[in-house]
């Protein structure tokens, strides 16, 4: 097969032989020496051209539409998709750009195998980038997961190069296949970019004259990279005193008038982050809205949220000021988020325009769209893109692998463990996460931290699947055996275990915070109300102990619903100190909890991820029970009658899984909620 590159024909061994010999710049070079380039550039002033940007963002290294926690194929997601609409996009348009957006190399369990179970060998590529390399990807940028495994191994999966303190900058590896570009990350060691800032691809177009025939222009474009300042925090055990971050809007003020002073025709800012309406601060997670701003970018590619831009929906996401979904706009210039997992591809058709010496955009005339690897037909019916075949076969042997690594044996449950229920009290999945972290942190501080001995120790957890996906989307391990895969289904992401200090009225304050799950209740309204708000269910901390007693009371504002906190029986002392087991995550970017969550409070930072600790105590309490490991519940809706019903959504056919888990007050009310996202309806009674 054959690809179009630079607004030419030419096969994959073609462009790696040439590429290998000659790099990206000599290539077009070499191109344009083969009647890439127009003889007279300046007499065709006016000619115009379209150049397709294509995104793909947050893959979270899902190359396959394999789910390795169920072991089976799901067709909802993976790049094997995007792929195929990769290649249908470069046979409608002439002159393509692929970038990706970071959230790339870490997400499933293969990412894991080839990071840390089996590592991959300096002279292999990750499977992620193996995978892209059958698309010829023109640049990309780091999320922030690129950095959950430490600068060593991100300076080998890039290939070498990284200045920065603990890592060997000369080391040569089989790196990404494009270039990387971040210009918001500094290595401590050097004050300089630890990946180059961006990049100047210098490509020909296939352009249309004003006489209507085809001319070939050549075209600079500088693409720039910028991730979320989060880092810090999040993989601070890795970062710290190593590198550090500045604002996406001062990163790019400095940076792209050095694009332009070096000839770009056009800009193209490659933001891992997303959009926020709060107040701009050098800090900011998503800045999407600012970083539009800045003079001189022409698009805008978003990611981080795992969201959609633009939103076709009824209602749409980010319905925020400067933000125009119809137009594909943000601040006037065109921009996509394509959803994460490989479940879209974005695509800014840029309208180009010679001026006789460059090229200029013409932003009206532009229009950005996301293109699904499903939909609905005419009969309602999804439909599904099929798997670019070529992709499979390139990883084979190391998904294979990272098959039979799952697989491992570790224990045995007498009961189904699911967060089906969670939100209305089921801690079946997340009790035994609680027990694992709580053993973790309390044997450190006994064998460690003899200041702390005397603190209770307690844990929080969340229901980290919880629907957000669709009815699929929910941690749903079968009783008997449990295999290393099940307990990566217990704990979804690739965090460590962090321990905190708090006193009981933060313990209450946390607990408000969380309690924002909850939309408030009106008790007098007889017509339907959904219990469930946007609040986000990895956010949902909670208890899972008989020491610790509350009830939530959803009729209540936020901020004051937990009532009846009790410690050992009695009401809690506000005053009174506890270590609290947690996850990096919510130990250092919990501020919005409490104060102590910005990692002021933290006592002990491991080393260890929170996954891997709940698969060693299994391993060392194989015999998982109901009674021992999932029937504790710390808490319990506040009883009130209401006139309505007060509805929620969980996965389809799951009422068994409440009623086993002893909660007589859920009954389904429709099989299907009319969400299309494969989600039944059910009912809580809250006086119950």
């Amino acid at each position: 097969m054959s690809e179009r590159i630079l607004g030419f024909l030419i096969s994959p061994s073609q462009v790696s032989r040439r590429v290998a010999a000659l790099g990206v710049v000599a290539l077009a070079a070499s191109l344009a020496a083969c009647g890439g380039s127009s003889d007279n550039a300046s007499s065709n002033a006016g000619a115009t051209a379209t150049l397709a940007v294509l995104e793909t963002t947050d893959l979270h290294f899902n190359v396959r539409s394999y789910d390795y926690f169920k072991l089976a194929e799901d067709k909802s997601y993976g790049f094997e998709r995007t792929a195929t609409l990769v290649r249908a996009a470069r046979k409608e348009f002439a002159n393509t750009l692929l970038v990706d957006n970071g959230d790339t190399i870490q997400g499933t369990a293969l990412a894991d195998y080839e990071a840390t179970i089996s590592p991959i060998p300096c002279t292999q590529q990750l499977s992620m980038y193996k995978a892209m390399g059958a698309l010829g990807f023109d640049a990309g940028t780091l999320g922030n997961h690129e950095f959950n495994y430490g600068l060593p191994f991100l300076n080998q999966v890039l290939g070498g190069g990284l200045d920065v303190d603990g890592v060997d900058a000369t080391k040569k590896c089989a790196g990404a296949g494009y270039p990387a570009v971040l210009a918001n990350v500094y290595s401590n060691k050097t004050k300089k970019p630890l990946v180059q800032p961006y990049t100047l691809l210098e490509r020909t177009l296939v352009a249309k004259g004003t006489d209507g025939k085809e001319v070939k222009l050549p075209i600079k474009i500088g693409v720039i990279g910028f991730t979320t300042p989060g880092i810090m925090n999040w993989d601070k055990r890795y970062l710290e005193g190593k590198v550090y971050t500045e604002g996406a809007v001062e990163s790019a003020n400095k940076y792209v008038p050095e694009l332009r002073a070096k000839g770009a025709d056009i800009v193209v800012a490659l933001l891992h982050g997303g959009l926020d309406s709060a107040a701009y601060s050098a800090t900011m997670e998503n800045p999407g809205l600012y970083l539009s701003k800045v003079a001189g970018i022409d698009a805008m590619v978003m990611g981080h949220q795992h969201g959609v831009f633009p939103d076709t929906a009824a209602t749409p996401s980010f319905n925020l000021p400067g933000v125009d979904h119809k137009a594909g706009t943000v601040n006037g210039v065109p921009a996509v988020m394509a959803s994460s997992w490989g479940k879209a591809l974005g695509v800014v058709q840029l309208a180009l325009q010679w001026d006789g010496s460059k090229w200029v955009v013409n932003k009206s005339a532009s229009k950005s769209e996301l293109r699904n690897t499903q939909s609905k037909n005419a009969a309602g019916a999804t439909v599904t893109v099929d798997a670019d075949p070529a992709i499979a076969p390139l990883i084979e042997t190391q998904h294979q692998a990272a098959i039979q690594y799952v697989k491992t044996p570790i224990g045995q449950t007498d009961f189904r463990m699911s967060t089906l229920f969670a939100d209305v009290g089921d801690p079946g999945a997340i009790q035994i996460v609680n027990q694992a972290q709580q053993a973790y942190v309390a044997a450190y501080i006994k064998a460690s931290l003899p200041q702390y001995a005397a603190l209770p120790v307690l844990s929080v957890s969340a229901p980290f699947k919880s629907g957000f996906q669709g009815g699929a989307d929910y941690t749903d391990v079968a009783a008997g055996p449990l295999a290393i895969n099940n307990a990566a289904d217990l704990y979804l992401y690739p965090n460590t275990v962090y321990a905190v200090k708090v006193n009981g009225a933060d313990i209450k304050n946390w607990l408000e915070a969380a309690a924002k799950r909850f939309n408030q209740i009106d008790p007098a309204k007889t017509t339907e109300q959904q219990l469930i708000s946007t609040f986000p269910g990895y956010n949902f901390d909670m208890f899972t102990t008989a020491d610790m007693q509350y009830e939530i009371d959803v009729t209540q504002p936020v901020g004051s619903r937990i009532k009846n906190l009790t410690y050992l029986g009695k009401p809690i002392d506000v005053a009174q100190e506890f270590v609290i087991a947690t996850n990096n995550y919510r130990a250092t970017s919990g501020k919005s909890f409490i104060d102590k969550l910005d990692g002021s409070g933290t006592i002990w930072a491991s080393p260890d991820a929170n996954r891997d600790v709940v698969i060693d105590y299994i391993r060392k309490n194989p015999a998982v029970t109901r009674a021992a490991n999932g029937a504790a519940k710390s808490w319990r809706f506040a009883k009130v009658t209401v006139a309505g019903p007060v509805v929620f959504s969980s996965g389809a056919n799951g009422l068994s899984v409440a009623q086993a888990a002893g909660l007589g007050n859920v009954s389904l009310l429709a099989a299907d909620d009319g969400s299309g996202k494969g989600t039944s309806k059910y009912g809580v009674d809250l006086s119950k």
